[in-house]
């Protein structure tokens, strides 16, 4: 069968510290004209050293029609680089992708939505650009709407849209409009849990739809649940492609190292957005030592700290908990209410006697008035040991992801009779 994608030797370079060439605004000339002395103090003679990263390498691959494809790896991999240039947002630094079809792209909140345009323009805005008619648009309409729950602010400008609702339009315009390749990068991690809910159920129907699907995301278990093959991506090149529970198998051994602190020291590079900035993440024992070595036995506690930029906004902080294999132990959020401007700190505590041994991931997830603005996947990784075990118990591993010690009772009913 003759793909419908297929990427042939792509690579992305790019030059750190540097703009990509664009056509010339009287903005960017004034903004030039004010840079160029700054720019000739730099270095000696007003030169500076020209740094290059190759962001994506040599990557082949062929995605044959009706196929649902996973791509995962870590933050930075490469893995939004790969989706822009095969939505020809981006241009290859090397080689070329070749795609055969209508392709509807969801990479970040709003791709493709003219701010000053409302919902209802946008809708055919974006169905136009994909090379539908209007009555092709016209038949998904109400469709899109009521999937989007956007019914009384249709014609209201999307620019006074929040993120959770440019997300839902989005995703609504992209799934319905039924392109041939659909391409989505990290759906899940933006909006309410009952929204998240609703498109992994319509991105479950479009894989059985025959539509093709490249699906990014740190989901395991969605990606697990989606896609028969999944694409491991790992600084900027392809390290693994097959089937896909092998693959995450195999990505998430090699992620499995850990990690129980990261620090991030001037928010201008911290991850995070406009309304929050991560200062720092980590694990810290309760025991009297308060190193970061825990087991089943020990009380810990992970602490995250933010620059919160938000001022009277109902925020809560949610952290989700994963096992080695991507399976989901559990989500546990914070107090929702206003919190302080400036650098805060918010701790999750973990008793003892609860967890399994074995190797977790947590995420944190920052919540404001009811919708998901951030989402910091695998932000830490450690490991939980087993105890020491007294004489008499089995030394084998514990089934299950919790091993609570719950209190047992033993009572004598009835005294048999007779000697």
């Amino acid at each position: 069968m003759k793909p419908i994608v297929r990427a042939i030797t792509l690579g992305k370079q790019y030059t750190i510290g540097t703009r990509e060439a664009a056509y010339d605004t009287l903005r960017e000339s004034i903004a030039q004209a004010v840079r160029a002395p700054l720019e000739r103090l730099r270095g000696r003679n007003g030169k500076r050293t020209v740094d290059t990263i190759w962001a994506l390498k040599d990557a082949s691959f062929d995605v044959t029609p009706g196929e649902v494809v996973g791509i995962i790896g870590r933050n930075g991999a490469g893995k939004s680089t790969l989706l822009k240039v095969l939505s020809r947002i981006t241009e290859p630094t090397t080689g070329r992708a070749e795609l055969y079809g209508r392709v509807a792209s969801l990479l970040e909140v709003g791709t493709g939505f003219h701010p000053e345009l409302t919902g209802r323009e946008n809708i055919y805005l974006n169905g136009a650009i994909l090379g539908m008619k209007k009555t092709e648009i016209d038949s998904k309409f109400d469709q899109i709407v009521d999937f989007s729950e956007l019914e009384r602010f249709l014609d209201t400008p999307v620019k006074r849209y929040s993120s959770g609702m440019y997300m839902r339009l989005a995703f609504a315009v992209a799934a319905h409009l039924e392109p041939e390749i659909l391409v989505v990068d990290e759906v899940l991690a933006v909006g309410d849990a009952q929204f998240q809910k609703k498109c992994l159920g319509k991105m479950s129907d479009v894989a059985t739809e025959g539509r093709t699907v490249l699906f990014v995301s740190h989901n395991m278990s969605a990606v697990k649940t989606l896609c028969k093959r999944t694409i491991w991506v790992d600084e900027g090149e392809i390290k693994q492609i097959g089937e896909t529970r092998q693959v995450v198998l195999d990505f998430v051994r090699s992620a499995s190292q850990s990690v129980v602190e990261q620090n991030w020291q001037d928010p201008e590079n911290a991850p995070g957005n406009e309304r929050i900035k991560i200062h720092a993440a980590r694990l810290r024992s309760l025991c009297e030592d308060g190193g970061a070595e825990v087991s089943i036995e020990t009380p810990f506690q992970l602490e995250f700290e933010f620059w919160n930029y938000s001022c009277d906004r109902k925020v809560n902080f949610t952290m989700h908990l994963f096992t080695a294999e991507g399976a989901y132990v559990f989500a546990t959020s914070s107090k929702v209410g206003p919190r302080q401007h400036g650098l805060i700190k918010e701790v999750v505590k973990i008793p003892p006697n609860f967890l399994n041994d074995g190797i977790y991931t947590a995420s944190i997830q920052v919540v404001e008035d009811a919708a998901s603005v951030y989402m910091h996947p695998q932000i830490l990784n450690f490991e939980v040991h087993d105890a020491e075990r007294a004489g008499g118990y089995w030394f084998g591993k514990w089934p299950g992801i919790v091993r609570p010690r719950l209190e047992w009772e033993s009572q004598g009913l009835i005294r048999p009779e007779g000697p």
